[in-house]
């Protein structure tokens, strides 16, 4: 990826539109895994779509939801992910094979999950009107995180970037920061405005690289703090942001915020319109606005892991920004000049001679003396940006790339598969349903491989929660709400077929 020649003293952040990612089904969020060599992008029919950012192609289709998928995140090391819909339903993927490892049904609608960056046995679930979860995926058993107010249950919650405390941020402006092993409080702040008045948390968000991390207010600012100063001032501190990051002239409420992979920048995208404003963390000063589509409204941010890119979500589209790339010839050969009209060379003397015969015998010095040394090319460096800065190593069993199923003009006709005769033959007779349903149920299977268990489901109950809640994403004012619902799955007429197929088995691939 030539990530040893990336420009370390350019600006590290993006200038301009760089295309999209059209995935057939309306894009509502999207994550990039560790190293940024995959993107996966949820969409409001329930399938994931992910793709190959090096080579802008779709790598893979998990069919994961019936319902629109409103959270992702990838484990650390890129093999599993974890997916939130709007019917309260929480999975892991196995991303190599599509298929569903486990699922958790909550009582009230997810507003975010997350992965534990070290430890992939654990995720932090956010449901509406209730406590933060924290879930043990080996064991499918949970953990009601501790509230500061129980009568405010409107809680944020994020991992640090170790995992080792979890910060939560509730509507009165009170940060709690827990220890993740133990759940006991470690410290606590309060997030006022100017009159000492208490604004709501939005999100809490951690840069992946330094110890710093901002909090999104209702308020409409963006209030950027460093963790070292929060754990030092314990309970009820007191500490002071480190910046403090707004739109003062149209007072822009943010709809989402995230850093720069370096930790350098901070991008919020406006809850108005598709507009993203990019800050330089150290000083507070905004650097760039980038405008999207005039009337189109930000689902979604995510600042690419390494380099300076942006994708951004609108009206169901990926939207991808980027550095302009000017091509600079003199970087294959210092001496190499543009001409703008042929010029007649003259050669000079012996200059395409095999051997200059005039040529006298230099002594070897300096970069001819080391030309003669032997040169490893077996030992493979790690490379700095994918590794921590409390690791030598990089992670050697990472999914970085996803291999390519070839594409099928004919979904329904599988040629790699044995006949439909066979399978017919093969089926019990638990699978007697009409011809297409049962067609389109035995299509796991028929790859050759033994048919796919059903995933575990776990009911998660929880005390004193509205069970009637609707999604944000569901409870659209105006006709939105209509319109998300035509642009389901593209087989519409066989809505209810499609639905029992996916409840019975977890499949994955295209549908």
């Amino acid at each position: 990826m030539n990530l040893e020649l990336l420009e370390s003293f350019g600006q590290n952040y993006p200038e301009e539109a760089d295309g999209t990612l059209d995935c057939i089904s309306m894009a509502l969020t999207c994550t990039f895994n560790r190293w940024g060599t995959l993107l996966a992008v949820g969409c409001n029919d329930g399938r994931i779509v992910i793709w190959d950012f090096l080579t802008r192609g779709i790598a893979k289709i998990i069919s994961a939801h019936i319902h629109p998928v409103c959270s992702l995140c990838w484990s650390r090391d890129g093999h599993k992910l974890v997916s939130a819909s709007t019917d309260n339903i929480v999975s892991q993927w196995d991303v190599l094979t599509g298929d569903c490892d486990q699922r958790f049904r909550f009582p009230s609608p997810i507003l975010k999950l997350q992965c534990h960056p070290r430890d992939m046995d654990k995720v932090l679930v956010c449901p509406m009107k209730s406590a933060p979860v924290l879930l043990t995926l080996s064991d499918s058993k949970h953990v009601v995180l501790p509230v500061d107010d129980d009568s405010d249950l409107n809680v944020v919650a994020a991992f640090d970037r170790r995992g080792e405390y979890i910060y939560t941020g509730n509507a009165k402006g009170k940060i709690l920061v827990l220890n993740t092993n133990t759940q006991e409080l470690v410290a606590s702040f309060r997030v006022t405005t100017g009159t000492s008045n208490t604004t709501a948390i939005k999100s809490i968000e951690f840069a992946r690289k330094g110890s710093c991390f901002l909090i999104n207010t209702a308020d409409r600012i963006i209030r950027v703090y460093d963790g070292r100063e929060i754990l030092t001032c314990g309970r009820d501190g007191e500490p002071e942001p480190m910046q403090k990051l707004q739109d003062l002239v149209n007072r822009t409420p943010w709809k989402r915020c995230c850093f720069s992979g370096d930790g350098e920048y901070i991008v919020a995208g406006s809850a108005r319109q598709h507009a993203l404003y990019i800050w330089e963390k150290s000083i507070g000063n905004l650097v760039k606005i980038l405008h999207g589509t005039r009337g189109e409204l930000l689902l979604d941010v995510a600042w690419h892991p390494v380099r300076p890119i942006i994708a951004s979500i609108s009206s169901g589209v990926v939207s991808i920004w980027a550095q302009n790339q000017v091509e600079n010839w003199s970087a294959f050969a210092p001496d190499f000049k543009e001409l703008d009209e042929n010029v007649e060379y003259e050669e000079r003397e012996s200059e395409f001679d095999i051997e200059d015969e005039d040529k006298s015998e230099p002594e070897q010095t300096g970069g001819d003396a080391a030309e003669d040394e032997e040169v490893d090319v077996t030992t493979v460096d790690p490379i700095v940006a994918f590794c921590s800065s409390d690791e030598e190593l990089e992670d050697y069993k990472a999914l970085l790339y996803l291999p390519i199923a070839p594409e099928v003009e004919d979904p329904e006709e599988n040629p790699y598969g044995p006949p439909p005769d066979s399978s017919v033959q093969a089926s019990g007779p638990d699978d007697t349903l009409a011809g297409g349903d049962s067609k389109k149920q035995r299509q796991p299977s028929s790859e050759g491989g033994p048919a796919k268990k059903k995933a575990r489901t776990t009911t998660i109950e929880l005390q004193g929660v509205p069970c009637d809640e609707v999604h944000p994403l569901l409870g659209v004012k105006g006709d939105g709400k209509s319109k998300k619902k035509a642009a389901g799955r593209p087989k519409g007429s066989k809505g209810s077929m499609v639905s029992q197929s996916y409840k019975q088995h977890d499949i994955g691939g295209m549908d």
